[in-house]
């Protein structure tokens, strides 16, 4: 254990406490040798300033909380990434930590990093709830919301049009005469996912085409109820011949079901998948797919963070991130 203070390296050193936290730093009001003895000392005693003490004077700790459902996932580790090289570039320290989209533990989590004397918070949950919106509003420190929807826009967050999204997934579909399109999707009660079926269902409104229940199957993100997606789909005895997937993992599972039951992908049905993930370039064929600019939404998430922290001026605190489609070989020219 490191147990060299401040105080060692001044009286090393043979100056002030004050000069030491000078040029720890990176005051310029310091004199050169001054400053080249006093790293001399700092280099050979190994001194490592205290975060958290430096913090209880400045009042900033410059860490930031992230917390997220899953950092297995796919999907939160490419946010996560953009989260983390943004705060690098503004000098930021990250504590992450994982959530299970457990509430409570949600709930907890927020509490202990407040306890960290964190500078700010991104937070990624897919049910934003009004416990969770009461607790945010009491946070003495910023947080944003990164890929995570809360209806009331009291707390900043980063997101994509995720009912234009599928909108726009349907209508491509309808454009090339499909009327049997199915829609694979998280849980229901999750806000992104009510804007999801949202959007597929003005599609098939505007194109006069019935809504059908059953071609629309709850999955849980997981490969697993892909596969079982288009098994429930098919027993329903209308045959889709086009499907769009709310999460690549869950994509990659209906292709797959499709080729064991010897449907060809895409000339028997169509796959247009959700995320844009790596995953829709690892199997064959590779999955057309909504890019949803996954790092963007956590660099951009951080970066607005940063201007809160700093109380800054944000224009926008609701930020909503261009997406398109990426054509690849799930879906016919």
């Amino acid at each position: 254990m490191n147990n060299v203070t401040i105080y060692d390296v001044a009286r090393e050193a043979n100056v002030s406490m004050a000069t030491v936290s000078r040029v720890v730093n990176g005051n310029p009001n310091v004199k050169p040798a001054t400053r080249k003895k006093v790293v001399e000392v700092i280099d050979r005693l190994g001194y490592r300033p205290n975060a958290v003490a430096r913090g209880l004077a400045s009042k900033k700790t410059t860490t930031v909380g992230v917390i997220i459902p899953d950092i297995s996932s796919i999907f939160y580790a490419e946010l996560a990434r953009g989260i983390e090289d943004i705060a690098t570039m503004y000098k930021y320290n990250i504590i992450l930590s994982n959530s299970d989209e457990n509430e409570e533990k949600e709930l907890r989590l927020l509490n202990t990093m407040l306890g960290k004397q964190v500078d700010g918070i991104v937070f990624m949950g897919s049910h934003i709830t009004e416990n969770h919106i009461e607790e945010f509003k009491k946070s003495p420190v910023p947080i944003v919301l990164a890929g995570s929807i809360e209806e009331t826009g009291q707390i900043p967050s980063v997101n994509i049009d995720y009912e234009t999204a599928a909108y726009d997934a349907a209508k491509a579909f309808i454009e090339k005469r499909h009327s049997n399109i199915a829609l694979v999707i998280g849980p229901r009660h999750e806000p992104i996912n009510l804007k999801k079926l949202a959007g597929y269902t003005r599609a098939l409104a505007e194109a006069n085409l019935e809504y059908s229940e059953g071609f629309v199957f709850e999955g849980d993100y997981t490969y697993d109820s892909g596969l079982e997606s288009f098994e429930k789909l098919m027993e329903n005895g209308n045959k889709p011949t086009a499907v769009i997937a709310g999460a690549d993992e869950m994509a990659l599972g209906i292709v797959h079901a499709a080729q064991d039951r010897g449907y060809q992908v895409p000339s028997d049905v169509e796959v247009i998948s959700f995320d844009n993930t790596r995953l829709t370039l690892m199997v064959r064929p590779q999955i057309t797919t909504i890019v949803q600019p996954l790092y963007d939404i956590g660099a951009v998430s951080m970066r607005l963070l940063t201007k809160l922290m700093n109380k800054e001026k944000a224009d926008e605190q609701t930020v909503v991130l261009p997406h398109r489609i990426e054509k690849r070989q799930s879906t016919k020219e």
